[in-house]
């Protein structure tokens, strides 16, 4: 009987990333990707912990397999990532047929503690130290992290990938989760990095996303030589193959000259920058324990804009944090009106257990008032990229072909010959398009004829006469 497994994945990229690695040590083992739980025989769920709304959906999924576990013990259920990190024998309280509760920092035992279930061992739980439960190196130490098993069937596009430079995070900020769950900052080494992206490469892909959870704080000294992310940028745009580099997610304070510069300088790195801002107001931003203040967020966007013109810069915003009245709110729309990000992704606070903001400050802001914040900031944000998308009409852009848009997928257009295909430019903007499926995987030129805020719909150019590429000057 064929091992089967399915596994659902929530939360940010690097989830997505552990997910394919999961998949790629198990396919090892002999399991086979199924769709649905039911035709699995192993079930596994890699969490997310920054929102609770994400944790209920994990428990409500989880509550939906009650019945089946007794129907069939056999079945193994395991939650893995950073809600198992932090949530730790509690997932057993809650949902006491789960088999494995296994941290991010354990992932690569998730094949043999499989084993272990199935042979009778009963539950497992393997998770990192808390912060506090030792020193500095031996907590980092219980944070490992694999990374050269790579699953491209797990990927959206075989395209494209991400490779994680960085896991864990330093900063501490109140309302965040990510340094108890991820475990203290430690950047990877370039040797590794690079030796991943040669294999990707060599198995056709084209454009490599670069992971940290402060991925512009990335650092790694080896022998007295200290490699930045300016540094790797350069070394892997020499690789051949790879058309394009992307980097996700910085931070304001090292948004630094020599990292814009090789943006900048470099053919195939995307001038697509996402840098969280969080909120305009420098009050909520002290309370954040964000480390910046709105004038050196300012400064920094004003040094994006004089080194890289055409520079997409997409941000992320907090509404209803503790104490935030409507003149810091005011603030935050300022910051969105005069930055006008290519998006913003804008999220209601989420008191988290464990984090500073839960432990030192009320959570005192109305839930209706977080929710007419929220629609109103991201009914801005929304005119904003509609603007500018307008203005890209009748200009032509180079996109990489990802895949059948999530139309022509939802309307089964599979063995049509011509289908409406999905693909990014180089500031990581969507763009549909009606083409041949040969395209996909490959460079082309397409034509904007119409937009709308998230989405350029466009042509693909057959011949060389046509609009000019995309300038500073258009």
């Amino acid at each position: 009987m064929p091992k089967t497994l399915y596994i659902e994945t929530v939360g940010c990229q690097m989830n997505m990333l552990d997910s394919e690695l999961v998949v790629a040590s198990l396919r090892r083992q002999g399991y086979e990707l199924v769709d649905s739980p039911k035709q699995a025989g192993t079930i596994l769920f890699n969490t997310c912990s920054v929102r609770e709304h994400a944790e209920e959906k994990i428990y409500s999924a989880l509550g939906r397999l009650k019945h089946a576990k007794r129907y069939n013990p056999d079945k193994v259920i395991g939650v893995l990532g950073c809600m198992a990190q932090n949530h730790q024998k509690t997932v057993f309280e809650r949902a006491p047929y789960v088999d494995l509760v296994v941290g991010p920092g354990q992932l690569h035992q998730v094949p043999q503690l499989i084993e272990e279930v199935r042979a009778g061992s009963g539950r497992q739980l393997e998770v990192s130290l808390e912060r506090q439960g030792g020193s500095r190196d031996k907590v980092a130490d219980s944070f490992e992290s694999f990374d050269p098993l790579r699953s491209p069937e797990m990927r959206p596009s075989p395209y494209q990938a991400f490779v994680r430079i960085q896991i864990g995070c330093d900063k501490f900020c109140t309302y965040c989760i990510v340094p108890k769950v991820r475990g203290p900052e430690q950047g990877r080494s370039p040797r590794e990095i690079i030796a991943e992206a040669e294999q990707l490469a060599n198995e056709g892909c084209r454009e490599i996303t670069l992971l940290g959870q402060t991925v512009n704080s990335y650092s790694y000294t080896d022998g007295g030589k200290t490699t930045r992310l300016s540094d790797l940028l350069y070394q892997l745009s020499d690789i051949d193959g790879l058309d394009r580099l992307k980097f996700v997610t910085s931070y304001p304070r090292d948004m630094t000259d020599d990292l814009l510069e090789a943006v900048r300088t470099l053919p195939k790195a995307s001038h697509y920058l996402h840098v969280p801002a969080q909120s305009g107001s420098d009050e909520i931003l002290t309370r954040m324990k964000r480390g910046y203040t709105v004038g050196e967020y300012r400064e920094m966007m004003a040094r994006i804009r004089q080194t890289i013109p055409d520079a997409a810069v997409t941000s992320d915003f907090i509404v209803g944090f503790c104490g935030e009245t409507d003149e810091d709110f005011q603030k935050t729309v300022d910051l969105v009106r005069e930055g006008r990000f290519k998006n913003s992704f804008i999220f209601k606070y989420s008191e988290r257990p464990g984090t500073k903001g839960a432990e030192r400050m009320a959570d005192d802001v109305p839930e209706a008032v977080k929710k007419q914040r929220n629609n109103e900031l991201l009914a801005i944000q929304n005119a904003i990229c509609e603007e500018d998308n307008e203005t890209r009409i009748g200009c032509q852009f180079e996109v990489l072909v990802e895949g059948l848009s999530k139309s022509a997928t939802k309307q089964g257009q599979d063995d049509a010959p011509q289908v409406q295909l999905t693909g990014r430019d180089n500031w990581d903007r969507i763009v549909v398009f009606q083409g041949n499926r040969r395209l996909i995987g490959r460079l082309v030129q397409v034509t904007i004829y119409d937009a709308n805020a998230h989405t350029l719909f466009g042509e693909v150019v057959t011949d060389h006469v046509g609009p000019e590429l995309y300038s500073l000057s258009s």
